[in-house]
């Protein structure tokens, strides 16, 4: 769940930020094992794994506490979104210096700070209403099977037993890990634009918003040197073409209103 998701390190001081962490994500694992595809793994078993590993996450992290300007932001937008289109979702803030915003197939949502710097209330929203098509169309299922086959794989037979286990502190870690490296294919990216376009559209936001965000990510991407984010990119579809999918629709619906020129913010938005 790296998806719109976008985990590259961001210089805090250009942003203004104080004392932001990169994010833990325990020991990364490489290995993959050969009997993922035997497991058999329900909607249930995703959603326990989702949230204990959501779980580790938010105790290895830090979570922007009630008072915290950030928490009261992503109140204020998403808190009439806890039940969306039969899902109910829990959210958190994590003050990291990491680009992302994750969802899981438990529920969880999770938003970085430093992507909160960079996007306009409704950008936000554009980009929330991405993650949470990936629940909804239950291709975080499929990351969390990934997940756990990559931290089973260390205990032999594991992965493959066709039996989910309880995993180690470790394993949790290493869960969490492989949980935001996992990627959707380009089609599941598609498919979680439109999502967030008809949220944006049912609930009356700014569909232009799913336009400028997309062109925010394609400048963040853009750049001499390769960095982490770009690299994570790189396996979604080109974010100018996704902004120019979601500019055709809002003029289609007669939602399009010209935006100007789009650019990276100096300070960090509020």
């Amino acid at each position: 769940m790296k998806k719109i998701i976008l985990t590259a390190a961001l210089s805090v001081a250009t942003l203004g930020a104080v004392q932001a962490q990169k994010i833990n994500l325990g020991k990364a694992v490489n290995a993959v094992s050969k009997g993922a595809q035997a497991l058999t793994f329900s909607n249930e078993d995703a959603k326990k794994l989702s949230k204990e590993s959501v779980d580790w996450m938010d105790a290895h992290n830090p979570v922007a506490d009630k008072k915290s300007a950030y928490t009261k932001r992503l109140h204020r937008l998403f808190d009439k979104h806890k039940n969306e289109d039969g899902m109910e979702l829990n959210y958190k803030v994590y003050e990291v210096v990491d680009i992302n915003a994750f969802a899981c197939a438990d529920g969880s949502v999770r938003v970085f700070s430093s992507l909160m710097d960079l996007m306009t209330d409704n950008e936000l929203l554009a980009i929330i209403g991405h993650e949470i098509g990936h629940v909804k169309n239950e291709d975080t299922k499929d990351a969390i099977k990934a997940a756990y086959t990559r931290a089973a794989v260390q205990e032999a037979g594991a992965a493959a037993s066709g039996v989910v286990r309880k995993l180690s502190e470790t394993e949790l870690g290493e869960m969490a890990n492989a949980m935001l490296d996992a990627k959707h294919s380009k089609k599941q990216e598609s498919q979680a634009d439109e999502y967030s376009y008809n949220f944006m559209k049912k609930h009356g936001y700014d569909v232009v918003a799913v336009y400028t965000a997309f062109k925010k990510l394609a400048l963040l991407s853009s750049g001499e040197k390769q960095s982490n984010f770009q690299k994570m990119m790189s396996s979604h579809p080109d974010s100018d073409k996704r902004a120019e999918a979601a500019k055709k629709r809002a003029i289609k619906d007669g939602l399009w209103k010209e935006p100007g020129e789009v650019t990276l913010p100096t300070t960090p938005i509020k």
